[in-house]
């Protein structure tokens, strides 16, 4: 069989879940051809639908859901695990509204980070896009007024001297009452339903192969991680590995529905788009 291509980020959590399908320590499990980027590139590549199986932003999904269906394992959402928007203290509005006429630096434009900061603001701020890893230096240096970060940025943020001004993902959860969904595995509608759960599958095993060997696990994280600090990595797979990793479950699903219609009625996608799991 030929080999799938498979493209995820090389944050802790996504190559904590993809270990073991991605070496190969899978019996039975579809062979993958792996290849590892930044979320914006992926959402970038999804929309050239370059990668039969690849991890975008929930913000993404509305403009490739013609090209995709969303796998229900493998992807990052749940609790207090939100993007955060971040200042100098100095710098820092009184009001959060105020951020909105302020330079503030984005890991992308169809991340979910954003879409949620404009479903917060109820309107588009001023931005300009930059590697999630560079946000937090360029808000430390002055270079943009306000960041908002993701990934490990959220564990590190303060040793820049920065503070939090709003967390979006309690925004969510305080509006909604549901987990916030940050990011999916997404398959190719060329591929074959069969094929399509069995890959849902390997991942679900993956996830549990994870969790069983750590020791043969962790080595291959630590080698694509951004930051080098086991205690962020750790504290990173902790976070966003979770239950609604292995499934996403009938609360998860109203979660991404209610993202989807929330945007829609923003503005932000197209109407009527409705997401179809695997």
């Amino acid at each position: 069989m030929t080999p799938l291509a498979l493209a995820y980020s090389p944050c802790p959590n996504d190559t904590y879940v993809f270990a073991a399908l991605a070496n190969g320590w899978l019996d039975g499990a579809p062979p993958v051809r792996v290849e590892l980027a930044d979320i914006d590139r992926l959402n970038a590549a999804a929309a050239r639908a370059q990668y039969e199986l690849v991890k975008v932003s929930y913000g993404a999904i509305p403009f490739l859901h013609d090209r995709y269906r969303i796998l229900r394992a493998g992807g990052a959402l749940g609790r207090g695990c939100g993007p955060l928007l971040i200042a100098r203290p100095d710098r820092a509005p009184t009001l959060f509204a105020e951020v909105a006429d302020r330079k503030i630096a984005i890991p992308g434009e169809r991340t979910t980070a954003f879409l949620l900061l404009q479903l917060a603001l109820g309107r588009r701020p001023k931005t300009v896009a930059m590697r999630f890893d560079a946000i937090a230096g360029a808000v430390a240096a002055g270079e943009v007024d306000a960041g908002l970060i993701i990934h490990e940025s959220r564990f590190t943020y303060r040793d820049q001297g920065l503070i939090s001004i709003a967390d979006l993902g309690e925004w969510w959860e305080n509006v909604t009452l549901l987990p916030i969904p940050l990011g999916a595995i997404l398959v190719r509608r060329d591929v074959g339903l069969a094929l399509a759960k069995s890959v849902d599958d390997a991942i679900r095993r993956s996830v549990a192969f994870a969790r069983e060997h750590d020791d043969r696990v962790m080595p291959y994280v630590r080698e694509h991680a951004a930051e080098t600090a086991d205690d962020v990595t750790r504290a990173h797979i902790d976070l966003y590995v979770n239950a609604y990793t292995d499934d996403l479950g009938d609360q998860g699903i109203a979660a991404v529905a209610s993202l989807f219609e929330r945007a829609a009625e923003g503005g932000i996608v197209p109407h009527g788009t409705q997401p179809e799991f695997v």
